[in-house]
C-alpha cells in the first residue's frame, strides 16, 4: 500500500497505524488500545457450525491487555467441535493480530480479533477450520512453485421484514433496482461501510433478482461482492461480513438470511466464489490467446472434485433444493464463458478494449489501451451460505492443487467446456456428470475422494469423519423427490435452516 492508500483506508486502524492489516503486531494492537481508549476486547472464533463464537474481556490495564493478547484463553473444545472427546477437550484460542477491528455495535470502545485454536501442547489444532485453510494455502504454494491461490466471495442474502404496499417491484424482477423499489438499499450500504471499516475489501453491492411477498412479509434479495485477495484474508472477511450483516439486521429489526433456498419457484441464494492464481503480482489465468494452461489445470481440479466439494459448500438439505435444473444454480459438472447454466463460469473479462470503451463513453478522454488482465477470474457457482467458509475455501484450494497434479488436466478441462445453455441441448446435457442431489449423496462422494483432501495432512481424518456423520444425519437421500414442489413443506424445511452457516 502507498502512503495515500493507507491514509484514506476505510479501516481506522490501518490509517492510524499507517500499515496494512497483514503487518499488524502485538505492539500495534497495544497502541490502538491506548489511542482509542479501548475498554473491552472480544475474541471471535469459528466453530464446527460455521458461525463466529465470542469471548469477552474487560481490560484492566495495558499489562492485562498484553497478557490477554499473548497467552490467549482456554475454551471447551467439545462444545465447539462435537468430534472432540469431553475428557480431553481443552483448547487455547489465540488472536490473529492482522484481523483486528473496532466493534461498531457496542457503546463501550471495543476491539475485536479473530482467533486460532491450539491444543494442550501449544500446537495448531489439526481439526480447526482456519488451520485447515492455512495448511491448504501452504501446500498449494509449495506444489506450484510459489503461486498464490486468491479468491473473492459473493454474499447473496434475503432481507425479510413486514410487507409494504408502495413501490413494490415486479415479482422476481429485483435485479439492480434502485430505491424506492429496493427497500433495503440503506441497510446494504451501511453494512458495506461497516464491513470495509473492519478490513473487508468490497467490490460492490446491489439488489438481486429475488423479491416476493408471502403473508404479511416481504422478501428482498441483495448481494455484496468482494475483491480478490489473499486466501486466508478473504475467508476472514467473509466470516466477519456475515456476522456483521446479521448483527446489523437485528438492530434494524429485520431478518437477514443466507439460506440457499427460501421457497418454491423463487430465486435461491448462492455464495459464488471467484478464483485467481497469481505469481509475483501477475494473473496466471490469462494467456496470450485467452485462458492459460494454469487456468485450465485449476478448473480441471475443481471439476474433478466438484461433487465432493459440495460436502463443504452445500451442507444442509435445503442446499439441494437450490441445485435444480433450469435455474441459474448449477446441476451439471461443466464450465463455459459467461454461461450461467455452467457450474464453473469464466466471467466477462476486461481486455485491451477497456480504454476504448472509456473514450467512447467520454469523448474528452484519450483512446489509450489499458491492461486490466488482473481483473479476470473464474467463478465456482455451486456453494451457498450454508458453507463453513474456511473449509470450503480449503477444499477448493486442495482441488486447484489437484489439477496441477492430474496428468491429463488440460484435456480434462477442455472435454467439459460448454458454449450453450445445457438445458436447451439434450445431447450436451446427457454427456455431463451431475452434482449430488442430497447431503447423503454428497457424503458418498466425499468418502470416495477423502484421500485427496487428507493428503499431506490438510484435512484431518477425524474432521472428514465428522463431516460425513453430519451430512448423513439428515437422512435426506430421497427428500427432494418426496417434497417436490410442495411450498408448505419446503417452507417448513427452510425455517429449520434459516440461519445456516
Amino acid at each position: 500500500m502507498t502512503q495515500e492508500q493507507l491514509k484514506f483506508n476505510p479501516n481506522p486502524l490501518v490509517s492510524f497505524l499507517e500499515k496494512p492489516m497483514a503487518e499488524f503486531t502485538k505492539a500495534d494492537i497495544l497502541k490502538v488500545i491506548e489511542e482509542f481508549q479501548i475498554e473491552m476486547i472480544n475474541f471471535r472464533y469459528m466453530a464446527d457450525d460455521g458461525r463466529l463464537h465470542t469471548l469477552n474481556f474487560v481490560i484492566q490495564s495495558l499489562q492485562h491487555a498484553d497478557e490477554v493478547l499473548t497467552s490467549g484463553e482456554r475454551v471447551d473444545g467439545s462444545s465447539l467441535f462435537p468430534y472432540i472427546e469431553a475428557g480431553n477437550s481443552d483448547l487455547y484460542v489465540l488472536p490473529r493480530f492482522r484481523t483486528a477491528f473496532l466493534d461498531p455495535f457496542t457503546e463501550v470502545p471495543t476491539l475485536d480479533l479473530l482467533c486460532s485454536f491450539f491444543n494442550k501442547d501449544g500446537e495448531p489444532f489439526a481439526l480447526a477450520p482456519e488451520y485447515t485453510l492455512q495448511k491448504a494455502d501452504r501446500a498449494f504454494r509449495e506444489a506450484t512453485g510459489g503461486m498464490e491461490f486468491e479468491v473473492m466471495g459473493e454474499l447473496e442474502y434475503y432481507a425479510i421484514a413486514p410487507k409494504e404496499d408502495n413501490y413494490m417491484p415486479e415479482d422476481q424482477h429485483g435485479y439492480h433496482v434502485s430505491m424506492p423499489f429496493c427497500k433495503f438499499e440503506e441497510f446494504r450500504t451501511e453494512a458495506m461501510r461497516l464491513i470495509a471499516a473492519a478490513g473487508g475489501e468490497i467490490k460492490y453491492g446491489h439488489s438481486e433478482v429475488g423479491n416476493f411477498t408471502h403473508g404479511d412479509l416481504m422478501y428482498e434479495q441483495n448481494e455484496i461482492e468482494f475483491l480478490p485477495t489473499h486466501l486466508q484474508a478473504a475467508a476472514d472477511q467473509l466470516v466477519i461480513a456475515k456476522w456483521m450483516m446479521r448483527e446489523l439486521g437485528y438492530k434494524y429489526g429485520i431478518t437477514i438470511t443466507f439460506a440457499p433456498k427460501i421457497t418454491v419457484g423463487k430465486a435461491g441464494s448462492g455464495m459464488h466464489v471467484h478464483t485467481r492464481v497469481s505469481l509475483d503480482g501477475k494473473n496466471m489465468y490469462v494467456g496470450e490467446n485467452g485462458l492459460s494452461d494454469v487456468a485450465l489445470k485449476t478448473m480441471a481440479g475443481i471439476l474433478s472434485l466438484a461433487g465432493s466439494l459440495t460436502a463443504f459448500g452445500n451442507t444442509n438439505p435445503t442446499s439441494y433444493f437450490r441445485l435444480v435444473p433450469h435455474q441459474e444454480a448449477p446441476t451439471n459438472i461443466c464450465w463455459g464463458d459467461r454461461n450461467r447454466s455452467a457450474m464453473v463460469r469464466v466471467p466477462l473479462g476486461w481486455n485491451r478494449s477497456a480504454g476504448n470503451m472509456m473514450a467512447a463513453a467520454n469523448p474528452l478522454e484519450k483512446n489509450d489501451p489499458v491492461d486490466f488482465s488482473h481483473k479476470q477470474t473464474i467463478e465456482l457457482r455451486t456453494p451457498d451460505g450454508s458453507a463453513n467458509i474456511y473449509l470450503l475455501l480449503a477444499g477448493m484450494t486442495v482441488a486447484a492443487r489437484h489439477g496441477f497434479e492430474m496428468q491429463d488436466a488440460i484435456q480434462y478441462a477442455k472435454d467439459r467446456y460448454v458454449s450453450v445453455n445445457i438445458f436447451e441441448h439434450e445431447e450436451v446435457l446427457n454427456r455431463l456428470a451431475v452434482l449430488p442431489d442430497s447431503c447423503a449423496a454428497s457424503a458418498d462422494l466425499l468418502e470416495r475422494d477423502r484421500s485427496i483432501y487428507e493428503q499431506d495432512g490438510i484435512f484431518a481424518p477425524q474432521l472428514i469423519d465428522g463431516i460425513l456423520k453430519q451430512l448423513r444425519s439428515y437422512n435426506d437421500r430421497t427428500l427432494r423427490a418426496e417434497i417436490g414442489k410442495d411450498a408448505e413443506k419446503t417452507l417448513q424445511l427452510v425455517e429449520r435452516f434459516i440461519h445456516c452457516g
